[in-house]
């Protein structure tokens, strides 16, 4: 297919924290040392922070070696956390745990409660204030690859395909951008990254990435019921001692609070709905009394990298590097990754920055990946490295909270020593997944439109949207699995892992079969079933760029 093509020294997909701060170091290097580069960042929302979503209260120590001057730059993080609350809930009542208990890291004083998107947007605003060429709206499709079979480029701005895959009127087959290196800063399960990391190997050394399904809402609350600065998490009711996660509500200006749950994927029980374990954590006593008379403004839904220091792949590869949640470098205890994701693009951009200065392209970055580890990235995640496989083997409830709780303490106290040692995560998530004849079906309680509601209501509130005539983007590799296999096996969980609605058993009633439907409408892009259908029968495809989710100030 014959299509044009732009040259640049660094190609970045997408527009999040990690792309846009490799992009803003690129950019401030050249400065410094009278130097031309150029650098294009390609984001497949509609705009930048159209699908970004997280909690989320930020660090700003990464955005401070960005910007020492952010506050006088007017970056969007007004509202510093002015108090810290950690419950224990039962069904209806509260434990507080004291926050002495609590190692600092876990605190959240210094942090504020914002919207990552709209930090990306001002990102975004000070990447092109430094020339940064960033493109909205331009879905990176496919990856390019030189004679020798290093990455030199990717495909994007595919455009007009039918979905019998037939070129509408409209088609634009989409531009090669190339690079001398290409940064993969998709986020969580990224479509490319994934491609590059099963192409080069490069989770060959790690334990396999573990993810936790992140769920959000946007409320606008009565005044008496805000309380500016506080955040608060809770762990316990309603997932059982099999199930990890836990919420969290951050109180935030303007009257607004953000209320959301982290469901950890590796849970047994097909029967489980994390968007309806959500619903019904909003009815819990001590969120509901905060929701009450309130409206709700937004939803959305994002998966999250939770496997940490001991499931990070190796980073780089010929012609470029991953980033930001593409590799993972949340830390999960912490539910933070934003600061992270920001210092890994700077880190990369250093690395890119040195290469291109000697004359190099398409090799590796191995600046990059030697060096993380003893960065502040890889410090602060090799002290929280046995939380989640401690939490998976002994419960999220008591026993595993109780030995995570210590072991971060030494953790901290030690500089990083654990008597564990370094914990294995063992299985995917996908694998995780029981045969449902070892559950019980879990009735949930019937929305009551108020304060919980059913899926496509929400969906509604995250504004997705995707053009409907276009190849379908969750691509079955085996179109029989669904009723053949899952059905029978699973009861089909991805009827109810999936927090939008996108997949459906339907009884025909004049053949008496089942068939599996896809709504493909309704996906907000969390990559949920790519991570969690047990027999990795679903790949997500990037859509048409500009579909999807649209959130505001989420």
């Amino acid at each position: 297919m014959s299509r044009e093509a732009m040259d640049f020294d660094v190609v970045i997909v997408g527009a999040g924290p990690a792309g846009l701060s490799a992009a803003i170091r690129l950019k401030q290097l050249a400065a410094k040392a009278d130097k031309d580069l150029s650098v294009v960042v390609l984001e497949k929302g509609s705009e930048v922070g159209a699908h970004i979503l997280s909690g989320a209260v930020i660090d700003p120590g990464a955005l401070a070696d960005l910007f020492p001057d952010w506050q006088e730059r007017g970056a969007p993080l007004n509202t510093p956390v002015t108090k810290d609350k950690f419950l224990y809930l039962t069904e209806q009542s509260q434990v507080p745990l004291p926050g002495l208990l609590m190692p600092r890291s876990i605190h959240n004083h210094g942090n504020y409660i914002a919207s990552l998107g709209n930090l990306c947007r001002w990102l975004a605003e000070q990447a092109e204030a430094l020339g940064v060429e960033v493109y909205p709206g331009m879905a990176a499709s496919e990856i390019l690859y030189d004679d020798n079979g290093a990455v030199r480029g990717v495909v994007a701005g595919v455009f007009g395909l039918a979905v019998d895959g037939s070129h509408k009127a409209e088609f634009e087959p989409g531009m090669e951008l190339l690079g001398k290196y290409v940064l993969l800063g998709e986020g969580a399960r990224g479509s490319l990254s994934k491609q590059v990391i099963a192409k080069f190997g490069l989770d060959a050394n790690c334990e396999p990435q573990k993810f936790g399904l992140g769920l959000k809402e946007l409320w606008e609350v009565e005044p008496k019921n805000h309380q500016l600065g506080l955040a608060q998490h809770t762990f316990g009711w309603p997932l059982n001692n099999q199930t990890g996660g836990g919420s969290f509500m951050y109180h935030f200006e303007n009257n607004q609070v953000a209320i959301g749950m982290v469901v950890h994927l590796n849970y047994k029980n097909p029967y489980l709905s994390p968007y309806d374990e959500f619903q019904r954590l909003k009815n819990h006593p001590s969120i509901r009394n905060i929701l009450e008379g309130g409206k709700r403004v937004s939803y959305g839904a994002r998966a999250l990298t939770e496997g940490g220091y001991q499931s990070v792949p190796k980073l780089c590869f010929p012609g470029g590097a991953l980033i930001g949640c593409s590799a993972g470098f949340m830390n999960v205890p912490r539910i933070k990754g934003s600061h992270n994701a920001m210092r890994s693009g700077t880190q990369a951009a250093e690395a890119a920055f040195a290469a291109l200065g000697q004359q190099r392209s398409g090799d590796e970055l191995s600046a990059y990946e030697d060096g993380w580890r003893a960065s502040a990235i890889g410090v602060e995640l090799k002290k929280v490295r046995n939380v989640k496989p401690l939490w998976s083997k002994f419960g999220t409830l008591i026993g595993g909270i109780m030995l995570g709780g210590m072991d971060l303490w030494t953790n901290t106290l030690f500089g990083g020593f654990s008597i564990f040692g370094t914990m294995s995560h063992g299985k995917t998530d996908a694998a995780c997944t029981e045969p449902a004849d070892q559950h019980q079906p879990i009735v949930y309680p019937k929305p009551d439109g108020v304060i919980s509601f059913d899926k496509l209501t929400s969906v509604s509130f995250s504004a997705t949207n995707h053009e409907e005539n276009q190849p379908v983007h969750l691509v079955l590799s085996d179109p029989n699995i669904p009723i053949a296999v899952n059905l029978p096996k699973f009861a089909e969980p991805a009827q109810r892992y999936c927090p939008a609605g996108v997949y459906e058993v339907i009884r025909d009633e004049a053949t008496g079969k089942d068939r599996f439907q896809i709504n493909a409408q309704n996906c907000v892009h969390c990559k949920t079933c790519d991570i969690k259908d047990p027999s990795q029968n679903i790949n997500w495809a990037c859509p048409e760029g500009g579909g999807g989710p649209n959130y505001p100030n989420m």
